[in-house]
């Protein structure tokens, strides 16, 4: 190839944008191509955050990479969700390869393909990351992208989480000698007992403390000769040197907990996996900064390219309603003028039977605004469901409107109570501030805050496509200075007045 691949990637994306109308547009196509095709050719790490919302455009960028990748004449590991990978294989590349007439190979598994294997091998990400983090030799030091990399560090939470259940208990009584089985029933009814004990919480998950550690600990050592496989695996993160996070999951209905332990930490197992090959690592909106340094610090990542492309043209727009009046959540006066403010909201929305999402991190509070609303407009209120019309009007939480956004309509309106800010309530999050405080730095500027603003943008993505009305009702970002960097993640947005929303009636 004379000319770089770079050039060569510009000139052919450039001449197929020209010729191809019904591909979507997008201001960015020709930098992100040749941002990966530098990557590419120089071996080098890189981050590109491109803005889009997923809804409805999931793989809009996907020209950017797939093109350079097509081009390069070695072999690309392309890690993608399972979800998005029959569209990428059937169609796209497909479709791409006989624009360009190429017939790059495409290898679609979990495993990695033969190491003479020159074409693009697509795999899912947990996939990926299980050989990166248990099995790191059987891999080349090939050229990486991974696409949708917003949920990397929840990936490899959850890879390198062990769980113990029911049935590991009874794996655990069936392999000891029947002397033995007296005392693995006495300890897990004991560590239930204990749980039972604890004050109650949302989110029903307790941390161990010293004394159900020394249960389980106990336990473990008398069953060592003949522990089964996860009992192994957990008894070795329990001994590990590094700090590790352990905590019980209760199911007070079922009188049944599940154990589960975790690093705190993911840098030291992440960070070899940025040494191995060359990643570009595609995201929405990972940082508020171009550099992305809270994420890049969450992964390990060194010194890399990275780029923020701005969410700036007019049809990424929507209505932003905040109220000045709103009582601070964590008072007493918060929930009733909430509860009054959605019901004027959805007065005004009721004759156009348009798709509502009300989405609630506060489990107790979702079920008591449920209820209220489920009074007045009967079965169009539903909660976490997903087979839904254009006319309900969803409440559910923040989890399972990420989870589901892309398979339900799109919301006219969006109402959200609080900012979706991780709470020192859930003892999992609280554990994870305690290891930011025990090394001195600040939880609510590196991870608290960080973390509310990726979900809020995630959130809100079909609304950009709908160009729909997203009221909040947390004060907090009027009150408090990181306010200011709240709004800056919702740009571009036009902020509307109570006025201009009573207009709705009559439109």
């Amino acid at each position: 190839m004379s000319q770089s691949i770079e050039v060569t990637t510009h000139i052919i994306l450039r001449d197929l944008l020209r010729h191809q109308p019904a591909i979507v547009d997008w201001h960015h196509y020709l930098t992100m191509a040749r941002l990966v095709a530098r990557g590419l050719r120089l071996s080098k790490s890189s981050l590109i955050q491109t803005g889009i919302a997923t809804h409805r455009s999931t793989g809009k960028y996907r020209l950017s990479y797939l093109i350079p990748a097509l081009l390069w004449h070695e072999s690309v590991t392309i890690v993608i969700p399972t979800a998005f990978q029959d569209c990428l294989v059937n169609t796209e590349l497909p479709q791409i390869q006989q624009w360009l007439n190429l017939s790059k190979p495409v290898y679609r598994g979990s495993n990695p393909p033969a190491p003479e294997f020159t074409g693009l091998w697509i795999v899912d990400p947990q996939s990926w990351l299980r050989l990166q983090l248990h099995h790191p030799a059987s891999l080349a030091s090939q050229a990486t992208i991974v696409d949708s990399a917003d949920d990397l560090e929840n990936w490899a939470q959850e890879l390198l989480t062990i769980s113990i259940t029911d049935r590991d208990w009874e794996q655990l009584r069936s392999s000891q000698p029947s002397a033995n089985w007296e005392r693995t029933s006495a300890t897990k009814i004991q560590l239930l007992a204990n749980l039972w004990q604890r004050p109650t919480n949302p989110y029903n998950c307790y941390l161990l403390d010293s004394i159900d550690r020394v249960l389980l600990e106990a336990l473990i050592d008398l069953s060592e000769p003949n522990l089964p496989p996860t009992w192994q695996q957990f008894d070795r993160e329990l001994s590990a040197a590094t700090e590790r996070l352990v905590w019980a999951q209760l199911d007070r209905t079922r009188g049944t907990f599940t154990l589960s332990i975790t690093p705190t930490d993911l840098v030291a197992k992440l960070t070899p996996i940025w040494q191995h090959q060359p990643v570009t690592l595609i995201t929405s909106a990972v940082d508020l900064t171009a550099d992305a340094s809270g994420y890049r610090q969450e992964l390990g990542l060194s010194e890399i390219t990275s780029v923020k492309f701005p969410l700036d043209r007019q049809d990424d727009r929507f209505k932003l309603y905040i109220p000045r009046w709103m009582p601070m959540p964590n008072t007493s006066k918060f929930q009733p003028v909430l509860v009054d403010e959605i019901k004027h909201l959805l007065y005004l929305m009721n004759g156009r039977s348009k798709f509502v999402v009300i989405p609630i991190q506060d489990t107790p509070l979702k079920a008591q605004i449920a209820a209220i609303l489920a009074a007045e407009w009967g079965t169009r209120v539903q909660v976490d469901r997903t087979d839904l019309n254009e006319s309900n009007i969803l409440v559910c939480g923040w989890e399972f409107w990420q989870q589901h956004q892309d398979d339900l309509p799109t919301p006219e309106l969006m109402i959200i109570a609080t900012l979706p800010i991780p709470s020192l309530e859930d003892p999992l999050v609280a554990a994870k501030v305690s290891f930011y405080k025990q090394q001195k730095q600040d939880w609510f500027r590196l991870y608290l805050l960080p973390t509310g603003l990726r979900i809020l943008h995630r959130a809100l993505s079909p609304m950009r496509s709908s160009q729909g009305i997203v009221a909040i009702f947390d004060n907090r970002i009027d009150r408090r200075i990181y306010g200011q960097q709240v709004l800056a993640s919702l740009a571009p947005a036009r902020r509307i007045s109570y006025l201009e929303l009573n207009c709705l009636d009559s439109a």
